[in-house]
């Protein structure tokens, strides 16, 4: 199993790119770093920062909100950073987002989020291919474009760019989305994962897979994330990610489309989630943090001791996961390290 490190630059009032750590762990044999964006920081950026510190490691993100560019905008924007990496090192993770953030940010439609999703990938991969000049006709994205009020004066293009065919990757928690993950992408994100949901995402993927004329890729990535914290006090450790737990079950997202929520309930906890977003609504913060279950923050994360963080590693392990990306709380060096000696990829 690979491991990625994952970077939250988008949580803070302020933006510094931690050079030094993602340099650790390139030394210490990550595979990939990742990178996000909500609605400030943006994700790509930061990954052309790291390219001109960096040598191997992967420049991943997890995720490009795919209603903040045009399908076009981003295979450039990608296919930029990786020529700047020098090649071969960039993957491109993408996720809806939701109406929220999609309509009251960037001002865009989230009518029939699937159908945008599927058009995205598939013109963000002519664009990187260069088989020809750029046409897709889909349910959704047209390139060039056929609205009412076209000019009638657009041409086909091809890319100038001589780029790479990057992977594409997709975040998704529900049965529809994890299936188009299988049948268009090289990997899938998992939303709210636990070790023992593997099999039943498998059994989604595998729809996606068998719609593709070859069936299931000979390397299909997975890629769940956890926090790692090494500490000889678990419990507070605990108490101190509910907050945020809280506010992202309750509040990110409209009480009718919470993608938080839902996963909270897909891994066992709905009347939790019901619970939380109750009390956000109401305004109780403080009764919301303290409606997360203990076991939901200690079951997707690994915290405590090394040998606590070792014994709680191996489902991760053997379920399946290609690439574990690792996010860390204090002491981030060490966590790293403990990671690197755990899942053998410290270079000896």
């Amino acid at each position: 199993m690979k491991l990625g490190l994952g970077l939250d630059l988008w949580a803070g009032a302020g933006m510094r790119v931690p050079v030094e750590l993602v340099q650790r762990a390139e030394l210490l044999g990550y595979d990939s770093v990742w990178t996000a964006e909500a609605y400030g920081s943006d994700a790509i950026s930061p990954l052309a920062y790291l390219a001109a510190h960096t040598k191997r490691i992967k420049l991943a993100t997890g995720i490009i909100q795919i209603s903040a560019r045009t399908p076009t905008a981003t295979a450039m924007a990608m296919a930029t950073v990786d020529a700047l990496a020098g090649g071969n090192r960039t993957i491109i993770g993408l996720g809806l987002s939701g109406p929220q953030v999609v309509e009251g940010w960037y001002g865009q439609p989230w009518a029939r989020p699937g159908a945008r999703m599927r058009d995205t990938i598939e013109i963000i991969r002519k664009v990187l291919r260069r088989d020809g000049p750029l046409v897709h006709e889909g349910a959704v994205l047209s390139a060039p474009y056929r609205g009412a009020d076209a000019t009638e004066m657009a041409k086909p293009l091809r890319s100038i760019l001589h780029t790479n065919d990057l992977p594409i990757w997709i975040a998704a928690g529900g049965p529809r989305n994890v299936a188009l993950a299988g049948e268009l992408c090289d990997g899938w994100i998992p939303m709210g994962f636990r070790p023992d949901m593997m099999p039943s995402y498998l059994e989604q993927l595998a729809v996606g897979w068998n719609r593709r004329a070859d069936g299931r890729p000979a390397r299909f990535e997975l890629a769940p994330s956890v926090t790692v914290n090494i500490t000889d006090d678990v419990k507070s450790v605990i108490e101190a990610a509910k907050p945020r737990i809280a506010l992202y079950v309750g509040g990110m997202g409209h009480p009718e489309m919470n993608f938080h929520n839902q996963s909270m309930a897909r891994v066992g906890y709905p009347e939790a989630a019901a619970r939380i977003q109750e009390l956000f609504l109401a305004g109780r913060r403080d009764e919301m943090a303290a409606a997360v279950p203990d076991e939901f923050v200690d079951d997707g994360g690994l915290f405590g001791s090394p040998e606590r963080i070792k014994q709680r590693l191996q489902p991760w392990v053997d379920c399946g996961a290609t690439t574990l990306v690792v996010r860390t709380g204090s002491a981030p060096d060490a966590a790293l390290e403990l990671m690197a000696d755990l899942a053998g990829t410290r270079e000896t």
